[in-house]
């Protein structure tokens, strides 16, 4: 008998649930179960339905959400599998999406279950998100699925190369992949997927970002600084680089007394952590931001220790460092200072992010290695005679980036009329 790739991953998936990985998945996801089984209700006729798992998905979600809205009489539910996903979806969607729910786990019953409630008239999956169980029946019951600003990372791509045998057939149960630049358009052509059926149309989370911009105050933190003096900020931070970006804080200081250090680790459960890396120096205080508050501040390091705050913090940020860079961690999103003019300053391994290269060489980021190359690079940005040259640069940079959404959405409209 010959046993598929996916027949493997059917029979695996239903052994774990029945082993009890059903708790597991909801200690990990968080959430309403009912739903992650499939029991969802009140879903609007023939929606669209896109899927985001987490916060950064559910950005590059957004703008396309509020495109299809404004050019498609299609209701939209989107689905998200972490709490803090789902949060995010609230924060920008609600009143756009008609629906926010949980995604069903990717076994044959709650998949089953949910589409039968469901019933989209498309599936729009975000990113990296492929679940080949949905995938699977969403072919079988001829619903157009599509993945929309389509990244692989260096790290997936190894991965999936080296399981092409079963990835194959995941992947050609999509209609047509959206993707966010040539270099993730050469990673799924690698893997098999036809080149007429990728198209590049950039990213998403630009747009997104932009309409962002348009509602975000530097007033709202600007209280964290001193006076006229300049606030840096260390955004999504990974263990290992927090001593790296304090060490960067004190050399400049020496050329700005005042400047005070905000740090947003990626994980908010390390934020004692990130105080504690600041212990070692006698000149230096940290504190938590959950115990300041405006007019009662004298933290010279100021530690994030809750989620939804980095976009507003850095639109009051005088220069910025993008975390998970200095380790193996893929970077973070560099996007989100640079919309603001300011320069992402980020380490050597951006391999998530792989139009880092051209945003550096626009100068709209710029990439160091250490903490005195840290300190010098965050030193340049408030150099008077840069600053303007930085908002030029990164303006520039976004100008070959906008649209994506709009590009998105039409791949999918000429799809969907072409199969009527």
């Amino acid at each position: 008998m010959h046993i598929t790739g996916m027949g493997i991953y059917r029979f695996l998936s239903g052994a774990f649930f029945t082993l009890g990985g059903l708790q597991i998945l909801k200690r990990k996801r968080g959430g309403d179960i009912s739903e992650q089984t499939g029991h969802v209700e009140n879903i609007p006729e023939n929606p669209v339905w896109v899927h985001a798992v987490s916060v950064g998905e559910v950005q590059s979600a957004s703008s396309l959400i509020r495109r299809i809205k404004s050019r498609s009489a299609y209701p939209c539910v989107i689905s998200t599998v972490t709490e803090t996903g789902r949060e995010m979806a609230g924060k920008l969607l609600t009143g756009v999406a008609d629906r926010i729910i949980y995604s069903p786990i990717d076994c044959r019953k709650y998949v089953t279950r949910s589409l039968d409630a469901i019933r989209p008239a498309v599936y729009i999956t975000m990113e990296t998100e492929l679940w080949p169980e949905i995938l699977t029946q969403l072919k079988a019951r001829n619903i157009p699925a599509f993945l929309a600003n389509g990244r692989l990372s260096d790290k997936s791509f190894r991965r999936m190369r080296r399981t092409r045998f079963f990835w194959r057939g995941v992947l050609s149960c999509i209609d047509k992949f959206m993707v966010r630049f040539d270099d993730d358009k050469e990673k799924f052509h690698a893997l098999g997927v036809p080149e007429e059926k990728i198209v590049v149309t950039g990213d998403c989370k630009v747009d997104t970002l932009l309409d962002r911009r348009k509602t975000t105050s530097p007033d709202k933190w600007g209280w964290l600084k001193d006076g006229d003096s300049p606030l840096f900020t260390a955004g999504s931070t990974h263990a290992g680089e927090d001593e790296v970006v304090i060490s960067a804080f004190r050399m400049a200081r020496r050329k700005f007394p005042g400047a005070r250090l905000a740090i947003v680790p990626r994980h908010p459960e390390r934020a004692l952590m990130t105080v504690a890396a600041a212990l070692p120096y006698d000149d230096i205080h940290a504190e938590l931001l959950s115990r300041i508050e405006p007019g009662n501040n004298s933290a010279d390091v100021i530690v994030v220790d809750r989620i939804g705050v980095l976009f507003d913090l850095y639109a009051a940020s005088d220069a910025v460092f993008i975390g998970g860079s200095l380790v193996e961690k893929g970077g973070q999103n560099p996007f989100e200072p640079a919309i603001f003019g300011l320069p992402a300053v980020h380490g050597p391994c951006m391999t998530d992010f792989p139009d880092t290269d051209r945003m550096d060489s626009f100068g709209a980021a710029v990439c160091v290695h250490n903490d005195s190359e840290l300190s010098r690079a965050w030193c340049e940005c408030l150099d008077p005679a840069n600053v303007s040259k930085n908002l030029k640069n990164c303006s520039e940079y976004f100008n070959t980036l906008g649209g994506a959404a709009k590009k998105t959405w039409a791949e999918i409209e000429a799809c969907m009329q072409s199969a009527e």
